[in-house]
């Protein structure tokens, strides 16, 4: 089976594409001249220069692949809404209506928890909670969700992924920085003493996930694929121990944490630069993200990695990588 991955330079991809290479599959990636492609085709990857947001190119990566995986999207807290909009919205279309038009066999749609907006306190998010998406990052995945869903109603079949937070190897973003990267470097703040849920998905599971709804997912359903939801205060103390330093933290409240932030984006909104605390964030460090993978598991054979094993992994990638300093440990006491 030849597959076309988007997105596969990003954090995803960088997992993704070599995993999929392991189990036998052809992979296809539609990458940009200036993006950081090489070590895909080191991992035995087909290179298909252009552009999720060119049709053209598009459609070209597509011609002759059995499956599509549109893992693309535009991620940041913080960013120009055209940018939003060109890649989360046109770029989904522009795949869509090529795999349509090249008849692929299956069609699996990256998208995010995220597009139900603030959760309601006490809530269970599944698959039928409302979508009421309150930024730009929110509002175009739900309109490529639509935009997907409407494509199925012609004859795309396609499935509907929306993964919680991704943490793991090649992250250096949202769950990585805040939960792994910021607290190791000293920055210990937290909101609310610690108290708030996310929604952890360590992308190696993601990546069997997606695998799975390639030959399993059924057409025009959407799969929620998360961990088991946890506290911030939880997910610090197993970091710290696996990391071997202290857990503590400083506890800040909401409210000047929230002027912070509306400032900082303020002034990200005359200089253009992303602030390291933008008002976006609040969604999803003031409110609690406890979600519902139970139709994934059931459907899907969804079975997530221990949240403490994952966090060994990915800090044993920062290591590696000679981003964090491991800890001094003797021999009989390593990980």
């Amino acid at each position: 089976m030849r597959i076309l991955v988007t997105g596969a330079t990003g954090f995803l991809g960088r997992n993704l594409c070599p995993y999929l290479v392991e189990q036998g599959y052809r992979v296809r990636a539609p990458v940009r001249l200036t993006s950081d492609w090489k070590f895909l085709a080191a991992h035995g990857v087909e290179i298909a220069f252009g552009d999720i947001q060119d049709p053209v190119s598009v459609g070209a990566a597509v011609e002759g692949c059995d499956a599509v995986i549109h893992a693309a999207g535009y991620f940041r807290f913080w960013g120009p809404r055209a940018r939003y909009w060109g890649v989360n919205v046109e770029g989904t279309r522009n795949v869509a209506e090529a795999a349509l038009a090249a008849g692929v066999r299956r069609f699996v749609h990256i998208s995010t928890v995220a597009v139900v907006g603030r959760p309601r306190p006490g809530a269970v998010i599944d698959e039928t909670y409302p979508c009421r998406p309150v930024d730009d990052y929110q509002r175009t995945k739900w309109e490529g969700e639509r935009l997907v869903q409407e494509a199925v109603g012609r004859g795309l079949p396609a499935v509907i992924l929306r993964p919680g937070a991704f943490y793991g190897p090649w992250g250096r973003y949202a769950f990585n920085r805040l939960f792994f990267e910021d607290f190791l470097r000293g920055l210990r703040l937290q909101v609310h003493g610690g108290r708030r849920y996310t929604f952890p998905i360590f992308v190696p599971d993601l990546c069997r996930v997606i695998e799975a709804a390639l030959h399993r997912g059924r057409v025009g359903e959407v799969y929620n694929v998360a961990d088991r939801s946890r506290t911030h205060g939880e997910i610090y103390e197993i970091v710290a121990r696996l990391a071997g330093v202290p857990a503590w933290r400083i506890n800040v409240p909401a409210a000047p944490m929230r002027a912070l932030a509306w400032a900082w984006t303020k002034l990200a909104d005359l200089t253009g630069r992303e602030p390291y605390y933008p008002l976006t964030l609040a969604t999803y460090v003031f409110y609690d993200w406890v979600v519902s993978s139970e139709k994934a598991r059931r459907e899907l054979g969804f079975e997530p990695t221990p949240f403490e094993e994952g966090a060994r992994r990915t800090l044993e990638w920062y290591w590696a990588q000679g981003i964090l300093r491991p800890p001094r440990r003797t021999t009989s006491n390593r990980l």
